[in-house]
């Protein structure tokens, strides 16, 4: 018994359903025409991932119906094609998969465990599915399953292996991307493919959407759990499979044990039905099956593609999202304010690479404070880059404002007030530029400055996008010396000088915080794992740095509430990640 499975990890835009539809029927062409029997979109393939509060617009839902009939009268007649979308009736609003096979849509499956963590709310739109789903394919049995059902030993797919005695079970997802996540999908999905004997074939969406980032990543697991395929991480591809289930009847014979059988029959019997929808014998495959090289989508053939590992996994990350945060809202030009510093070098490689250099303006902006060694650095950047270059000097407008706060200010000492002028003046500048060429500002801030307020508000603040907002400062020089091995475009200098805001004489980023590798340590201990003051300090950190960071990021909400969204790429971001309230008067005790 053999099986040509595929995967069709593809980028939808979200609320573009007919574009959506479109590129669901195009990718299932291919599908076909290559021999594949079965093919799996991902989660809510249909609307894109996640959709919010359009689930509360009647018309929507009636569009993403019309969307699902359209498919199912003009998908491959021949092909089992199973897709995310979303189902509603008198009872609730559903994460569904629809199963469509000779232009009808004989089946579908709810979504059963709904996440509601970190940045799920799907209890907000969601109703509980109760159904386990399973389809009689000849002598085969394959299960559906959506993202979170697959995490729970005691979930579907243990239904689907134990008592349906499936060979297959397709998990459709649109699992978020964090550092490390594909490597811990893998290692699940291998468990639950050892104790159910069973293939298991997990697509994923990829793409970003707001603050998320979906990598894709899409595999396929045999019985004994060893990946047998794997497509690429961070772009579009049509993973196929074939799978030979005929030694599953023999390596399952005694799985599971009696006593199992009967505990998994009560356990379902109390919370679920289950059903399965028969049909006829597998269409067989064409004999040739290999696919052109002119396609569309990249096909990959039965490949284990390599996964990347960790800081390559987050820059590739952050290069999807700002190409598709521009693709997706109709922008093509970016504009960044270029310091000479770290974090504006990297977040100029980011959108040169995600946008191409022609689509990206650079602009310095040097004033009385700046550095001859920033100017050089900020100018040779730009021409390594080849982005176009803008310098505009901010003294003569900073002495305009000097001039007309005389009075106010009269007998008070300078202080942070005419810093912060400094950064607005630049924010005003990179806003009038963008607006006249129809562009997009990103801002360079990380996730250090911004969790203890060392951004300046309308100034280095203002932006569309952020997408160094989740990138602690000591990752920030790790991600840069990973972009310059790919090419040297980030001069030496920037990489070994002390980082400065350069808005007074002498200024240092760790004479005024502390140093990064003290504060980002205290942070990610204190924002992503959940620890109390005296537990960082138990774990060496110097008491009087960590009450001061947590103080500060405390204070700080109000900023970063009003600073540009930033990609996750972290176990915590701020944002739907984060929920502290602005006003808040709780401190942690020692």
């Amino acid at each position: 018994m053999k099986m040509r499975i595929g995967l069709a990890q593809f980028n939808p835009t979200l609320g573009a359903l007919e574009e959506n539809t479109d590129k669901i029927l195009e990718i299932a062409k291919i599908s076909k025409s290559i021999g594949v029997q079965i093919l799996a979109f991902p989660e809510l393939a249909i609307t894109g991932y996640p959709p919010e509060d359009l689930l509360f617009r009647n018309e929507f839902l009636q569009d993403v119906s019309s969307a699902l009939q359209k498919l199912s009268s003009e998908l491959p007649s021949d092909m089992i094609t199973v897709l995310g979308f979303v189902r509603f009736d008198s009872a609730g609003i559903y994460n569904s998969a629809a199963i469509i096979y000779n232009n009808q849509i004989i089946g579908t499956y709810d979504k059963t465990f709904l996440p509601n963590y970190g940045v799920f709310d799907e209890f907000r739109y969601f109703t509980e599915g109760r159904e386990p789903l399973s389809i009689k394919l000849g002598g085969l049995r394959i299960g559906i399953t959506i993202c979170e059902d697959i995490w729970y030993p005691e979930g579907p797919s243990r239904w689907l292996a134990a008592l349906s005695n499936a060979h297959l079970i397709l998990t459709l997802n649109a699992s978020p991307f964090e550092i490390g996540k594909p490597e811990i999908r893998e290692e699940m999905i291998k468990v639950r493919a050892r104790d159910s004997k069973t293939f298991i074939a997990y697509v994923n969406l990829v793409g970003a959407q707001d603050e998320l980032i979906f990598d894709g990543h899409s595999f396929i697991v045999s019985p004994d759990g060893e990946v047998i395929a794997r497509a690429p991480g961070f772009r579009e591809s049509l993973l196929v499979g074939d799978l030979d289930m005929s030694n599953i009847t023999h390596i399952r014979r005694f799985f599971p044990h009696p006593i199992e059988k009967r505990r998994i029959v009560q356990l379902y019997e109390a919370r679920y039905s289950p059903h399965e929808v028969e049909l006829g014998e597998p269409v067989p495959s064409p004999e040739t099956t290999t696919a052109s090289n002119e396609l569309p989508i990249e096909v990959l053939e039965n490949q284990v593609l390599p996964l990347e590992k960790g800081i390559a996994q987050v820059y590739s990350a952050l290069v999807l999202g700002v190409r598709d945060y521009f693709r997706k809202t109709g922008f093509k030009k970016a504009v960044i304010g270029v310091s000479g510093g770290i974090d504006s070098a990297l977040v100029a490689c980011i959108s040169a690479d995600a946008l191409g250099s022609e689509n990206v303006i650079g602009v310095i902006m040097p004033s009385r404070y700046t550095s001859r060694e920033s100017l050089e650095d900020a100018n040779q950047l730009l021409d390594n880059l080849k982005v176009r270059k803008i310098t505009i000097g901010i003294d003569k407008i900073f002495n305009e404002f000097l001039n007309s706060l005389n009075d106010t200010f009269r007998g008070l000492e300078p202080d942070i007030t005419e810093q912060n002028l400094q950064a607005r003046i630049r924010g005003n500048l990179l806003m009038a530029i963008a607006n006249k060429f129809k562009a997009l500002v990103i801002a360079t801030s990380n996730k250090s400055e911004s969790s203890v307020g060392y951004a300046t508000l309308y100034g280095d603040t203002c932006g569309a996008i952020a997408p160094l907002k989740d990138v602690y400062k000591t990752t920030v020089y790790k991600l840069a010396k990973y972009r310059n091995s790919i090419s040297p475009v980030i001069p030496e200098r920037i990489l070994v000088k002390p980082p400065s805001a350069e808005l007074k004489p002498d200024q240092r980023d760790e004479d005024e915080l502390m140093p990064y590798k003290i504060l980002d340590e205290i942070l990610k201990r204190f924002i992503e794992g959940g620890e109390d003051l005296k537990q960082i300090v138990a774990k060496g950190l110097p008491k009087a740095e960590a009450q001061r960071a947590i103080k500060l990021l405390l204070m700080n909400e109000y900023k970063r509430r009003q600073s540009p969204p930033g990609f996750k790429v972290s176990p915590k971001a701020f944002g739907k990640d984060w929920r502290y309230p602005i006003i808040n008067a709780w401190r942690p005790k020692v």
